[in-house]
């Protein structure tokens, strides 16, 4: 039987590149403990020196083997180490993994020493590297540093499955199992599948020393099929007559995209409409655990109403792509890289990269392509003629595309995945044609920007969703990105951050967000956002007319001193592909009017089914303070956002609201984040990060002059 165990707790870390950091004997009072994922050193969420984490330290661990794993193999295995990785056993090098990205394993069972304590040392460069990807270039975004992902011993019968490749169609399942055989002698044995009530086994022989891959098949199953709305999973069990055996996670859909432009999912056509994602997070860069990872997928899905996300550019974590699998969020993955192409080793490391990204991620049902082009490079025929045969080889079922940023590029993949800043969308030839981006940093808006650019901002995404609505012979538009992230000093603003997001990098919403929200089908619930702050001289000129508002609602009234001002219809006039154009509101005063309270009714069928106030001061105050999650696990890594900021009467943020809020906290978890944080657009947010006891842990904000906010998260003992 497979044992895994977790190896995040207890590691001790030395941000100095140490010429003994491998050896038992080390000083190890120059380490301080860490728990993973781990990033170093922590950072301000803007105006930081990225130079101040290229380096390279060391990791070590200590273990005991248990005395039965003897007669198993053991596996130490690492989800991700940014950007190279040496690795150390008792003092003896076991190899080095180059590329942040992806996972690598080392089979360690030679190397332990039985009864008594092991050491684990690791060598991490972090330093933007040449013969890397995605360096040797200019990167739009940063890359951070450490053991920033999971790590674990795997312990493995000298016989055992190594890899189970799912293949669902609607109905049926083919499975390509490899079992590999550590023994000095040809084994018999059986395979077996199971899923549910249904199951076949099959006899098989494997030589001594090798591997061997054994295909086993189920039809005509009675499953439900995968789909956005209703994302059906199923656990296959795959084992082996010696006890081995292997859970897999898998989905029944077919997923094509077709060369009538249209993207298909089990038979039906969806049109796509999505955001790119960078896993910046404030703080520590890409270092969050399971948790917030997984918390991403939700507000793409249930916050922003997408229906696809791209991993730009870059493999993901498994916990967000995990999370896309249960609440049926379509992926489009690629491999690292950003315009760069290196030399042939350069090509060979990505290459590796791309394997190492298909044989992790090919059982998820939600990815539906795999880019194997390098983000907006150059052709090179032989290079990705190469990665095409790759992906394909090891993923027959699944399509692939390469994201580039000039229609005369060399199609070579199945889909023409297009970046299309033309502010417009070009006519695509007969081919399936997929928009990757668009706006962006044609665009870039702050969340404290001057409210017409936010209005503009907005309007520009509702622009170019709405026309590629309205063509067939284009699968969707993925827009220039989800969120602010953290980039170059070449890049962005010159506070190392890239504003192209319609949330910013803390995943507070601009106006842009809202548009997205307002797609969603009012079955998951209800949208009335208004783009304004309803400030009377905010805009040039004054007043805020036109008022736009986003939302799913069939008509818009706005009630003023419980007078109604005017009721609206969608703009379908200039949007008219959209499933919910924006409200247009016009016949607003500018200035000289009394600031009073406005309020939003959204009606459907002549009924009010959601309101939202805005008060019209903007001066009376209250100190909000909120956590994502109540209940954190003890492991010393588990984290939760908190908001906090400064709120009206009817609890909006206050975009003009400045000052500091300070923070205390009582009992077994710590504060990631800065205190005192000065807000931003009236708001911010830290992260509270669970310790490795159970208890309660009390989160104090105060802001002066107004009555401070206390939360309570429980830290709770996980088996």
């Amino acid at each position: 039987m497979i044992e895994i165990i977790r190896l995040n707790q207890d590691w001790l870390f030395c941000p100095k590149n140490l010429r003994n950091g491998q050896h038992t004997s080390c000083n190890e009072k120059l380490f301080t403990r860490v728990t993973l994922p781990h990033m170093n050193p922590l950072l301000p969420w803007h105006d930081f020196d990225e130079k101040t984490y290229q380096s390279v330290s060391w990791y070590r661990r200590w273990f005991r083997p248990s005395p039965r794993w003897k007669g198993n193999r053991v596996r130490l295995a690492f989800d991700g180490v940014m950007i190279a990785a040496q690795v150390w056993i008792n003092n003896q090098y076991i190899g080095e993994h180059k590329g942040g990205y992806t996972p690598f394993t080392f089979d360690i069972t030679d190397h332990l020493a039985w009864n008594k304590n092991n050491l684990i040392a690791v060598c991490v460069d972090s330093r933007e590297r040449p013969d890397i990807p995605p360096c040797g270039g200019l990167i739009d975004y940063l890359l951070f540093a450490g053991i920033y992902r999971d790590v674990r011993l795997e312990i493995l019968p000298s016989v055992y499955i190594a890899d189970v490749f799912a293949k669902p169609r609607l109905n049926n399942l083919e499975t390509d199992i490899l079992i590999t055989n550590t023994t000095a002698d040809t084994v018999c044995t059986s395979v077996s599948i199971r899923l549910g009530g249904n199951a076949v086994r099959e006899n098989v022989e494997v030589a001594a020393h090798s591997s061997r891959t054994v295909s086993l098949n189920l039809d005509h199953l009675d499953v439900k099929p995968w789909s956005l709305d209703a994302p059906q999973l199923y656990t296959l069990q795959t084992a082996l007559r010696s006890c081995d055996k292997v859970s897999t996670r898998i989905g029944f859909r077919e997923a094509r995209f077709e060369k009538d432009g249209r993207f298909y999912l089990n038979g039906t056509p969806v049109k796509l409409i999505g955001l790119d994602r960078h896993q910046t997070f404030p703080y520590v860069g890409g270092a969050m655990p399971d948790r917030v990872q997984a918390r991403d997928a939700d507000i793409l899905k249930y916050e922003l109403g997408l229906n696809i996300v791209r991993t730009s550019h870059y493999p993901q974590s498994p916990a967000f792509l995990n999370r896309c699998d249960e609440i049926g969020l379509l992926v489009f993955e690629e491999l690292p890289g950003w315009q760069h192409i290196g030399d042939e080793a350069w090509k060979e490391i990505s290459k590796q990269e791309l394997r190492e990204m298909i044989l992790r991620d090919r059982n998820h049902p939600s990815i539906v392509l795999w880019g194997v082009r390098i983000n907006e490079s150059r052709d090179d025929h032989d290079f990705y003629t190469e990665t095409n045969r790759i992906a394909h080889e090891l993923d027959p079922t699944r399509q692939t595309g390469g994201v580039r940023y000039f229609q005369e590029s060399e199609f070579l993949e199945d889909v023409f995945t297009f970046n299309d800043f033309s502010n417009d969308v070009q006519i695509p030839k007969n081919r399936p044609h997929l928009i990757t981006e668009f706006n962006g940093h044609m665009f870039p808006t702050k969340s404290f920007d001057q409210e017409e650019r936010l209005i503009e901002h907005a309007l520009r995404h509702a622009r170019i969703q709405n026309k590629q609505m309205g063509m067939d012979e284009v699968a969707g538009a993925i827009g220039w990105c989800a969120f602010d992230y953290n980039t170059h000093a070449e890049f962005g603003s010159g506070d190392r951050i890239c504003y192209h997001g319609v949330m910013d990098i803390f995943r507070f919403p601009k106006f842009a967000a809202h548009f997205y929200k307002s797609q969603r089908n009012p079955k998951y619930g209800y949208v009335l956002e208004p783009a304004s702050h309803l400030k009377i001289g905010e805009r040039s000129g004054g007043g805020f007319d036109p008022l736009y508002v986003f939302s799913n609602c069939e008509t818009v009234e706005i009630w003023v001193d419980n007078k109604c001002y005017g009721s609206y219809e969608p703009d379908r006039e200039n949007f008219p592909h959209l499933p919910h154009p924006p409200f247009r509101c016009s016949g607003f005063a500018t200035w000289g009017h009394r600031c009073a309270d406005i309020e939003f009714r959204g009606k459907v069928n002549g009924k009010v089914v959601i309101k939202k106030l805005i008060a019209g001061d903007g001066v009376s105050q209250k100190l909000y303070l909120a956590a994502d999650d109540y209940v954190l696990n003890a492991d010393g890594s588990d984290c939760t956002r908190v908001v906090f900021g400064l709120t009206d009467p009817f609890g909006n943020f206050l975009p003009y609201a400045t000052g500091s809020v300070f923070f205390s906290l009582i009992g077994p978890a710590e504060i990631i984040g800065e205190n005192p944080f000065a807000l931003v657009a009236g708001r911010g947010a830290v992260w509270m990060k669970a310790g490795t006891r159970p208890g309660e842990a009390i989160l104090r904000a105060e802001k002066k002059g107004l009555p401070p906010k206390e939360i309570k998260v429980r830290i709770r003992k996980k088996d």
